[in-house]
């Protein structure tokens, strides 16, 4: 096949999905004796990468495969496009979001002696129901507490392929280039205690883990670590 049709047949369905595709299911869009492999494939995305160079529309590699979306900057002018506002999410919440992508396997008791203040159950449950995190095993210790840690999902919403791309603390400038959706000003997740403890936390080193972490030299983060948001599928999709 040549390779301006599989480049055309994999953009369209890049285009025609709202969720990531890995290059497995790409190839398996292809009858057997047509599948054009995996060399072909990644042949041609990088040859579609390439046309969109100048376009509003990007090819982005996040962990769960390839996805066209629309380029972050331009989202702004986009907004008014969507009735429903974007989900505002507390400084707690994205703290403790930071503290297990960058400590995990870490349990809630070892979040709480970061943060210095009780966490909140609404907190969990709200990045469980967004698929951010999930149990992933048990801490080995008396009650064998839940091992928290991130997803895929995490990574896809957040446009990464892997923790190793996360940010490391010194390359984080500055609160106000989050995200809209990722406002830290609502509340309505937070306890007023978890509130008056965000203004002015100060987090301290996590306790060590016996897992493997991502990158163990970093110290532990605070809300700002998610400072390289990415738009939600919904409004960012090139479609």
């Amino acid at each position: 096949m040549e390779i301006d049709e599989l480049k055309r047949i994999l953009e369209a369905a890049l285009l025609a999905t709202n969720e990531p595709l890995s290059v497995a299911r790409l190839d398996a869009l292809f009858d057997e004796d047509e599948k054009p492999g995996t060399s072909a494939i990644k042949e041609a995305l990088a040859a579609l990468d390439g046309d969109l160079v100048d376009r509003s529309i990007e090819l982005v590699e996040v962990a769960s495969g390839y996805r066209i979306q629309v380029r972050p900057q331009l989202m702004p002018r986009l907004a008014k496009l969507w009735s429903d506002k974007p989900p505002k999410y507390s400084r707690a919440l994205l703290e403790t979001l930071a503290i297990i992508a960058y400590r995990q396997p870490i349990t809630r008791g070892e979040i709480e002696q970061i943060r210095g203040v009780s966490l909140s159950s609404t907190i969990l449950r709200t990045l469980q129901e967004r698929e951010w995190i999930k149990t992933i095993g048990h801490r080995d210790v008396p009650g064998r507490p839940e091992l928290l840690g991130t997803t895929r999902e995490f990574l896809d919403y957040f446009n990464l392929k892997s923790l190793n791309e996360l940010p490391t603390l010194a390359e984080i400038k500055d609160l106000d280039d989050f995200e809209p959706e990722l406002n830290l000003n609502d509340p309505e997740h937070e306890t007023q205690s978890e509130a008056a403890a965000a203004a002015d936390a100060h987090p301290v080193e996590a306790p060590p883990s016996d897992a493997h972490e991502s990158d163990p030299s970093r110290p532990a983060p605070s809300a700002e670590a998610m400072d390289h948001s990415a738009p939600d599928d919904e409004h960012g999709r090139g479609q």
